[in-house]
């Protein structure tokens, strides 16, 4: 059985509505999706099941993939394939995300090879990219929603309202099988240190190299993978970015830092002044002065910070 595998983000539900609205009730395939949606509730199911003519839900764990079903990635769960079931796992977020879609592609294509077909639509910040790679590198065929500058190698850009005549032509066409030959070394490698397996150590050294960065997720090293493109990285916890999806990330953390600091600093003054207070009413003007001295000192440097954090952080130009 071929399996069709999605991706978009958050505003993709329009395309991926499109999408499926085209697809016949006898669509003979299964078809997973991944939608941006973090941990917030999803109604994707719903929204497709109306719009469509196939069914569509959150699938439990294990649940066998049947042919004309839609199989949507509940909150904040990976949704991933092997054994021809769809598997459920809070692993490690990939490009700052959970659900999303590299862990989808990449496991459909290593358990599936050249029945699996993926789709990344528009807008997914680079997410869906390496998941397209290993797709091809494992036999399947890549997808991609306009424009046509992919990062990814593809066999078909097109607007989504001509995707599900192009679908239904390529699950009903025989699957070309190459020779059985052995998994390509990397995405076996990722797969492991995606799903916590074997010597995580190993599994980076064999791909990566040491970088200067540190996860933004899990405070730990960055390694960046070898002979890539774009440019990715993971940490040994599993963890996935490309430049763009950690620059983003980076943003958010710091972000999170300043308006830490400016809290620490309104609660110290807070905490100075109530000093102040106890020590006048012991008759000790002297400290007291000195902890208003202190307050006022940092009375400074927290409205400073603030007016530093509110400047909007400059977007980086388009290539």
């Amino acid at each position: 059985m071929r399996i069709v595998v999605a991706g978009a983000s958050v505003g993709g539900v329009a395309a991926l509505s499109a999408l499926i609205a085209g697809l016949p009730a006898d669509f003979p395939a299964a078809l997973l999706v991944v939608l941006h949606t973090g941990s917030h509730p999803s109604l994707l199911p719903q929204l497709l099941s109306a719009r469509g003519r196939l069914p569509a839900a959150h699938p439990v764990d294990g649940e066998v993939l049947r042919p004309g079903h839609i199989y949507v990635a509940p909150p904040d769960l990976h949704l991933m394939v092997a054994d021809g079931a769809a598997r459920l796992h809070r692993g490690p977020k990939e490009h700052h995300t959970r659900p999303a879609i590299d862990p989808l592609f990449l496991s459909a294509a290593l358990a599936q090879g050249p029945a699996v077909i993926g789709i990344v639509l528009s807008g997914t910040m680079e997410d869906g990219t390496a998941g397209l790679q290993a797709i091809k590198a494992c036999g399947g065929i890549a997808i991609v929603q306009e424009p046509s500058d992919a990062q990814a190698p593809v066999d078909h850009c097109l607007p989504v309202d001509a995707m599900p005549e192009l679908l239904v032509s390529l699950v009903n066409a025989p699957i070309v099988r190459a020779e059985a030959g052995p998994k390509p070394h990397r995405l076996m490698r990722e797969m492991q240190l995606m799903s916590g397996e074997g010597d995580i150590m190993e599994n980076l050294k064999a791909i990566a190299q040491p970088s200067p960065f540190v996860c933004p997720d899990c405070k730990g090293g960055l390694w960046q993978i070898d002979d890539v493109s774009p440019v990715r990285y993971r940490c040994h916890t599993g963890h996935a970015y490309t430049l763009s999806t950690l620059q983003q990330a980076l943003t958010e953390t710091m972000d999170e830092a300043l308006w830490t600091a400016v809290r620490a600093l309104q609660e110290q003054t807070v905490l100075l002044a109530m000093l102040s207070v106890v020590q006048r009413r012991e008759g000790n003007e002297r400290e007291a002065l000195r902890l208003d001295a202190v307050r006022q000192g940092l009375e400074v440097q927290g409205r400073r910070l603030r007016e530093m954090v509110q400047v909007p952080t400059p977007t980086p130009a388009a290539a």
